[in-house]
């Protein structure tokens, strides 16, 4: 693993594969794994031309929807050693620039349509703006207008090939990520080129990837978990990869597209998972691909949804889990022949991946006793990219990455989280799990999505609230008592919800996460600030 990297796992698959579909948008471009190769090979050249091209570890900042021009100018980045830091296009312009200084960018590149917050930022901080123009040409090359001007006087090799000095070092920063930031401002993640080879490694050993796997994404690809899982894994498996015409998920042809794709299997975070079955329920498509597999991550999957997807589309759900931290899986079920899944669990260690729940002290604790969940291997971060210099000693205390997750291990290694060490609802001293109200909250036949969290409260220092979408719309006639009588027939008394809000949406991330902070923030006005409105 010391001498491996995502490029060389990437070159190996497109000589292993070099004819089989790597990447397609449906009606649009379809690209062999050689063709992709030879553009990303011309585009990191380019880059790198000139004495103002990019060098070895500076940073490239990429703001794209899902389109094979962010997948192309990605690759290009890391292979001409440079730093990819993909952004979310929907950030306003203050967003920018935080994330681009804070990154280090030297470059922003967009699409053919641009970004105006992101180019303002950029503006403000003096950053060239690069057009990666629309590729309609598998033959390509990705043509690129705006670098600085010195490099057109010193064009890329006609051949696309990268210099030696540039070929890619394991200990070479590939990727530049942020935290999701739940409980404080986001953390700068640096990632290998190692780091991600050994979770690609990680990934393709699990779900026993090979070049006859198809699949279509789902998520952002400026997200960890669209980036990792859904492309990389299957780019480095000589597999397919299917990007929605829209560049963004679409239930409506997400079906067609699968189809079209050839698919044999899907990652989703939750959100997606109960939008696909909401469909289902009301619009059925006449037939559904034949998949090896559903995988769920990035957020908890309650076994009613599980149960109700396995049933719903005849494979089995795997449910993983998964950091920015670590480049993507720590932990997943395993597939039927490698296993038992276990619904309410998100498995056991990914790989190569070293996985414990360890007490306040560094210890392992007895099996199915509580404790942090924590982490170490090839693909972890070797820190974070911040000014507080005790943040990175307390993150890998004891020799061990922690992950801030309380959690039980049973004595097959297999992994139930119980909640974030700081989302943990702590009622008079009762410590109550978020992630079990809402899998029983789930459990009614009427709630569509839904989701519990703390907030102060004069006697118990805490008390439980819950906010839930009815299933069909707010039309459907669910009330707080309804909600509240069911908790209480399957939930300890001091666990049932003190109030419940009846909603049409939940406030998400731009990755579909429903964060408890955010969510606690949008429903519930403190007794003193409620005061002071009146």
């Amino acid at each position: 693993m010391e001498a491996l990297t995502l490029t060389s796992l990437l070159k190996a698959a497109a000589a292993a594969f070099p004819d089989r579909r790597a990447i397609a948008v449906h009606g649009k471009i379809d690209l062999t794994h050689a063709a992709l190769d030879a553009l990303v090979d011309a585009a990191a050249a380019r880059l790198a031309a000139g004495p103002d091209g990019l060098r070895p570890g500076q940073t490239v900042a990429l703001c794209f929807p899902n389109t094979v021009e962010l997948v192309v100018m990605f690759l290009a980045v890391i292979r001409a050693r440079g730093v990819a830091a993909p952004l979310n296009p929907a950030y306003t312009q203050e967003e920018f620039e935080f994330y681009l200084s804070d990154s280090g960018a030297r470059l922003l590149v967009t699409g053919a349509d641009g970004n105006a917050p992101a180019q303002a930022a950029a503006a403000k901080l003096a950053l060239p703006h690069a057009v990666a123009a629309t590729l309609t040409d598998p033959a390509g090359p990705l043509a690129l207008a705006g670098l600085p001007d010195t490099q057109d006087d010193h064009p890329a090799p006609q051949n696309g090939t990268v210099h030696h000095e540039n070929e890619n070092e394991p200990s070479d920063v590939a990727l530049f990520l942020h935290t999701s930031g739940t409980t404080s401002r986001p953390k700068g993640v640096p990632l290998t080129q190692r780091n991600l080879a050994a979770s690609v490694q990680n990934i393709r050993g699990v779900y026993r990837f090979v070049e006859t796997d198809a699949t279509v994404v789902t998520l952002p690809l400026f997200h960890v978990h669209g980036l990792m899982c859904a492309l990389l894994s299957s780019l480095a498996s000589g597999a397919s990869v299917a990007l929605p015409a829209a560049g963004r998920f679409s239930a409506s042809t997400f079906w067609a597209d699968m189809l079209a794709a050839g698919a044999t299997w899907y990652t989703a975070v939750p959100t997606i998972h109960q939008i696909i079955l909401d469909r289902h329920t009301s619009r059925p498509e006449p037939r559904y691909p034949a998949l090896r597999f559903v995988r769920s991550c990035s957020a908890s999957l309650a076994p009613v949804i599980l149960e109700r997807l396995e049933a719903a589309f005849g494979a089995p759900v795997l449910e993983a889990y998964a950091m920015t931290e670590a480049s993507h899986m720590m932990t997943s079920n395993p597939l039927p022949q490698d296993g038992p899944r276990k619904p309410g669990s998100v498995g056991r260690a990914a790989g190569a991946m070293e996985v414990a729940v360890l007490d306040e002290a560094g210890n392992k604790v007895p099996a199915d006793e509580r404790g942090e969940v924590c982490i170490r291997g090839a693909n972890v971060t070797g820190g974070y990219k911040t000014a507080d210099p005790g943040a990175n000693a307390a993150a890998f205390a004891h020799g061990w990455f922690h992950t801030g997750d309380i959690g039980v291990m049973d004595g097959e290694g297999y992994v139930r989280l119980v909640g974030r060490i700081k989302e943990l609802i702590n009622r008079g001293g009762e410590k109550i799990s978020p992630i079990e109200v809402d899998s029983v909250l789930l459990g009614h036949p009427d709630v569509a999505q839904a989701v519990s969290f703390g907030v102060p409260d004069d006697k118990y220092g805490e008390e439980i609230h819950c906010a839930v979408i009815p299933r069909g719309g707010a039309a459907v006639a669910l009330g707080e008592e309804e909600v509240v009588a069911f908790c209480r027939k399957n939930l300890a008394a001091f666990k049932v919800p003190k109030k419940v809000y009846i909603a049409d949406d939940l406030p998400k991330t731009a990755t579909g996460k429903i964060q408890r902070r955010i969510v606690a923030q949008h429903f519930f006005v403190p007794t003193a600030a409620a005061a002071a409105k009146a």
